[in-house]
């Protein structure tokens, strides 16, 4: 009853007239703050209009459009599942299913409190301490639902390992947002990949004109940009999403003395930003923590060249005899790759001392992208990537540097760190305590319609797969739902273990299937393996938010999910 007079108090001055159209019926929508695809609003608007073949809906058609974007099935059968009089959670009911199906273990009647306080609309309901089915509906659609663990939103990691011990996003030919021969250099490329928290930024210096740098993929046709315009969009946004230091990695092409112009721009742009001198001016025999290099800029360039200087890689013989803790190397994927594959164990010897950097191969001259996961699995630091480029490679570079705050830099697991380590990716061992790993996929919220179809009738299914060493790599592959992207329902069981669940990812991915052999992206989300967890034992219902091929937001399409493993 309260909860009619809630929805009637809101909706009926927009009945003054009767009847509304469909404009109307969106800004009533946006009224009532819940999040909703136009798309599909368009869509049950039409179905509801077309069967009176007229161009507005009285308030009775406007409750049934609310219910059918708004009050799903899964969510009510939830609700009731807990409510006594299927009306209301009282607190106690709600405290029940936060411990049940939640695992909120400790302070759950605080907890349960606080959900109601911030979701509850019905002022009447919020006084009794209850909670209606709008409010149930309004929690399990928030941040507090999603399934990124919350903790792993902030830095949660100790920052005050050396700079070897992490992993480090890493852009590759960061000025250029196209293909590697003709296309454009563009600071877009460097204010976009700062933004995704990337930390380190390849910076291709030529001789210029008039004695002024410049910035292009030497050799080819791509446009140039004034290394000083470079340096300037770098000061301007190196610490927009984190405050950890930016490593700028300069191929320098240049003539001595444009190399003393660029080094002057280095020291007259960025100030008090760039390093210049060794932390507490001591003999380098370890690399800085990000926490000491915080707020101060790296480089490498003649005598500023400080932490990270690039040294040529020649063998894992002759790192381990000559080099410096501060020289670091810079390998090409194929040569990574048949380390990977013939010397993993020496590779993860060599990448617990000295940061190691791998970038793709010449021939990718479409910007294409190779799969990083085989780099992170031996420890490798920045493993570069075209950021400019979608794909499943920058779907795993997002989703691995989502953890820890996504401040570019994530503490690889102990046995990554480990100087004495015999970790090897293809013989695991007991390095790792394995997981198994179930979700059951519930349904789907206003999917993004196809780009293949000329109406929201997608044909959706939904892809899970494991990303980490080979013994880890796993896809399941549900159902097909026909003609339904706005509610579609699976209710099905994927099982995984998991043997190394500090280096593995897991991805949704939601397609269209167009034909028996061909499939169209809807929207997919890739998070870290241990951001799902919650305990030692995880159980809980949890949206996964989509995101669009370039790491957009997709709101609100949704997966709704249940994950437990042990």
């Amino acid at each position: 009853m309260e909860e009619n007079r809630w929805f009637l108090n809101i909706i009926q001055d927009d009945f003054m007239n009767g009847k509304i159209d469909l404009d109307s019926t969106v800004k009533l929508l946006e009224k009532l703050h819940m999040p909703f695809n136009l798309a599909h609003v368009k869509h049950v608007f039409k179905k509801t209009v077309d069967k009176r073949k007229i161009h507005t809906i009285n308030m009775e058609d406007f409750r049934a459009i609310y219910r059918a974007i708004v009050h799903r099935n899964e969510f009510h059968e939830i609700f009731c599942a807990y409510s006594q009089n299927r009306k209301f959670l009282a607190d106690t009911e709600l405290i029940e299913f936060l411990k049940k199906e939640q695992f909120k273990t400790e302070d759950a009647e605080i907890t349960a409190l606080e959900v109601i306080l911030k979701y509850e609309p019905i002022d009447e309901v919020r006084k009794r301490r209850q909670l209606s089915f709008e409010g149930f509906i309004r929690y399990l659609n928030s941040e507090d639902c999603t399934v990124f663990r919350k903790e792993h939103r902030t830095v949660y990691q100790d920052m005050n390992h050396p700079l070897c011990d992490y992993f480090i996003s890493s852009s590759h030919n960061t000025y250029l947002v196209s293909d590697q021969l003709i296309g454009p250099s563009d600071l877009n490329g460097y204010i976009s990949a700062l933004l995704k928290g990337c930390r380190c930024l390849e910076i291709d210096c030529w001789d210029g004109s008039n004695n002024d740098p410049v910035v292009y993929h030497g050799h080819t046709l791509t446009s140039k940009l004034s290394f000083s315009s470079v340096i300037h969009a770098v000061d301007k946004y190196a610490f927009a999403a984190s405050d950890y230091p930016v490593v700028l990695s300069l191929e320098n092409h240049c003539s001595p003395k444009q190399q003393e112009r660029m080094a002057q721009y280095l020291l007259n742009i960025l100030g008090d930003k760039l390093l210049t001198s060794t932390i507490g001016d001591i003999a380098v025999t370890q690399l800085p923590s990000p926490e000491m290099k915080k707020i101060q800029i790296a480089i490498e360039l003649s005598d500023l060249v400080i932490y990270t200087k690039s040294e040529k890689f020649v063998s894992f013989e002759h790192s381990m005899a000559h080099q410096k803790c501060y020289e670091n190397n810079s390998i090409g994927e194929v040569k990574a790759q048949k380390f990977v594959k013939h010397a993993a164990d020496q590779f993860v010897s060599h990448t617990s001392r000295f940061i190691t950097r791998i970038y793709p191969k010449g021939t990718r001259t479409g910007s294409s992208n190779y799969n990083p996961q085989e780099f992170w699995n031996v420890g490798c630091q920045m493993v570069a990537l075209n950021f400019q480029t979608p794909g499943i490679p920058m779907e795993l570079q997002n989703g691995k540097f989502l953890d820890n705050g996504g401040c570019g830099y994530v503490l690889k697991p102990e046995f990554l760190r480990n100087r004495n380590s015999t970790f090897n990716p293809h013989n695991v061992g007991r390095y790792s305590k394995p997981i198994s790993l179930s979700i059951r996929l519930i349904s789907g919220h206003q999917l993004p319609p196809s780009n293949l179809s000329k109406s929201n009738k997608a044909d959706p299914l939904v892809q899970i797969e494991i990303y980490g060493v080979p013994e880890d790599q796993a896809k399941r592959k549900s159902s097909v739902i026909k003609s339904n992207a706005l509610s579609p329902r699976w209710d099905e069981t994927f099982s995984f273990t998991v043997q190394v669940p500090e280096l593995a990812l897991i991805r949704f991915c939601v397609q269209d299937e167009i034909s028996l052999v061909a499939n169209d992206f809807l929207g997919q989300y890739t998070l870290p393996l241990l951001s799902l967890s919650k305990g030692n034992i995880s159980l809980s219902y949890c949206t996964v938010p989509l995101l669009s091929k370039r790491g957009g937001k997709l709101e609100p399409a949704s997966l709704f999910v249940y994950v437990w493993y042990y």
